[in-house]
């Protein structure tokens, strides 16, 4: 959306400055100008935006309040909660939302039934971030230039759309089977593959069902309904695994390598996965992150910032050899083993503890079978960890947030569970006294449209966050 407003103000200024009717805007017409941009580059540009606009989210504080990252300053503000925006990320989200509405419109203007089908699914997630992060958004009359501060719809609303949007996508899926292909290389997360693109529909909508189930409108069949139609393994991961240099997170790794300090991970997330919660080590963390020169892991404090002298390597960061941060590491937007979770979460809650059981186990199962870990090691994990024992909405918590690592949903899942997760607590130097239920506005929307921007704190629930 700031691009709009950039482009809708600049041409009113122009026009008033002028004085002068179209006529004399016509000698500014490039007749050797295309009127409209390639859709295959829209498509291309849009879908890895997409991946990267989650990573922008993590990185610029998801990742922070769920204490997967923690800063290496004391007192940073991401860390406390101190007015925390994210103004990158909503320009970013908006920006792509631009291009897919762009994507659609013409797609749709022009019979291209597979970029409009995908850019349909596009559309829903990164919508999808903006609702789960700020709450109610510009949406209905914020792509079209027809007003320079567009209205805000509701939360509520805007999960409808999603819905709205994924059903659609669904639906055009088989007409769109005899539609142009999208071009090669233009489709970084399936490669313009209806099918994988239907299951993706599919599992997002498990998702965002399964987002209300705090409130009264939660349907757990209709959320097993969705899985059943969803990722059948982990070959139908929505991730990109091409970018223009390197994975996002990646960078950060490299960048801190340099001293440009980011990418340090939380206490709380290390005492999850090193023995010290729960009395044994993941075997996934070696694989995410480096020992310390005891050869232990630890984190860093929320707030308390770095703990060592920096002359060694006594806490963990992102490093550019993980499994999580090479550079063509996948960048996750939803996975089968989040589905997994989902499925498990849902079947508990509809009565059903022995579909329960064995879906987070294979949660579990495809989740360290992306790292490559061995049958035997798996085998041994969840052996020791949970044996026979019937899942706990508490255990599918645990796991999820090891396995979602860096993804942002798992905010939303720790708004839902009210941050239960053990032994986590509130950063040092906190600036508020309980945990954030959203970011806030950014500045270029209370500056520019404010008659229209909610007026919330951090501390405001979005819709499903009962």
């Amino acid at each position: 959306m700031n691009r709009l407003f950039i482009y809708s103000f600049s041409l009113f200024a122009l026009l008033l400055t002028t004085g002068c009717g179209a006529d004399y805007l016509d000698i500014n017409d490039n007749p050797n100008v295309a009127t409209r941009p390639p859709l295959d580059g829209l498509m291309a540009g849009t879908s890895l935006e997409t991946a990267t606009n989650l990573q922008t989210v993590s990185n610029g504080h998801a990742g922070y309040f769920v204490q997967y990252l923690a800063s290496p300053n004391v007192g940073s503000s991401t860390d406390t909660y101190d007015r925390v925006q994210n103004q990158g990320a909503w320009g970013s989200l908006y920006d792509t939302m631009t291009d897919i509405y762009d994507l659609i419109r013409f797609g749709e203007e022009e019979g291209l039934t597979r970029h409009v089908a995908i850019g349909k699914v596009l559309m829903a997630i990164n919508l999808g971030q903006v609702v789960d992060n700020w709450g109610a958004a510009p949406y209905s009359d914020a792509f079209t230039g027809s007003t320079l501060r567009p209205t805000y719809d509701s939360a509520e609303d805007l999960y409808q759309t999603i819905f709205n949007l994924l059903t659609e996508a669904i639906e055009l899926m088989p007409a769109a089977v005899d539609a142009p292909e999208v071009g090669e290389g233009s489709d970084f997360i399936y490669n313009g593959d209806l099918d994988q693109w239907t299951r993706a529909a599919y599992s997002l909508r498990a998702r965002y069902l399964n987002h209300l189930s705090e409130t009264g409108q939660y349907d757990a069949q209709a959320v097993l309904s969705a899985v059943d139609n969803g990722f059948t393994g982990n070959d139908d991961n929505a991730a990109a695994t091409a970018f223009v240099n390197r994975n996002p997170w990646a960078q950060v790794a490299v960048a801190n390598a340099g001293l440009v300090l980011g990418g340090w991970l939380s206490e709380q997330f290390i005492d999850a996965t090193n023995g010290v919660t729960y009395g044994e080590e993941d075997p996934r963390l070696p694989l995410i992150t480096n020992r310390t020169v005891d050869s232990t892991f630890v984190g860093t404090p929320n707030g308390a910032g770095r703990q060592g002298n920096g002359t060694e390597t006594t806490e963990a960061y992102l490093i550019p050899t993980s499994i999580i941060s090479s550079d063509n590491s996948p960048l996750y937007i939803i996975t089968y083993a989040e589905l997994k979770f989902i499925e498990a979460e849902a079947a508990l809650a509809a009565g059903d503890q022995e579909r329960a059981d064995t879906a987070f186990r294979m949660g579990i199962r495809a989740d360290m079978m992306e790292f490559e870990l061995a049958d035997s090691v798996i085998t041994n994990y969840l052996a020791a960890t949970y044996g026979e024992d019937a899942v706990t909405v508490d255990d599918i918590f645990r796991e999820k947030y090891v396995a979602l690592f860096l993804n942002p949903e798992t905010w939303v899942d720790a708004r839902r569970y009210d941050y239960g997760y053990a032994d986590f607590e509130l950063p040092q130097r906190a600036a508020l006294q309980e945990f954030p239920r959203r970011v806030l506005y950014p500045s270029t929307e209370t500056n520019r449209n404010a008659e229209n921007v909610p007026d919330v704190t951090m501390l405001t629930p979005i819709f499903w966050d009962m």
